[in-house]
C-alpha cells in the first residue's frame, strides 16, 4: 500500500506504473484503492501523515474495500 500526496491524481497513478518514481519502481502494477480531496496542501499533508501511522492504516483496511 502507497500513501501520497497529489495535484493530479491520475498522473500520479500512471508514473508510478510506468516506474517514473523511485520509490515504487518496479512494485507495481498499482491501482488507487482510496482518495480523499483537501482545498489547501497543509490540509493534504496533515491527512497523509496520519495515514501513515498504524491507526490511519487501520482506517483504510476497515473501509472494506
Amino acid at each position: 500500500m502507497y500513501t501520497g500526496q497529489t495535484d493530479n491524481l491520475e498522473r500520479r497513478i500512471s508514473a508510478h506504473n510506468k516506474g517514473l518514481s523511485r520509490y515504487t519502481n518496479g512494485r507495481g502494477p498499482w491501482k488507487l484503492i482510496y482518495s480523499e480531496e483537501f482545498i489547501t496542501r497543509s490540509e493534504a499533508l496533515i491527512r497523509e501523515k496520519y495515514l501513515k501511522t498504524g491507526k490511519g492504516r487501520e482506517f483504510i483496511k476497515s473501509l472494506d474495500l
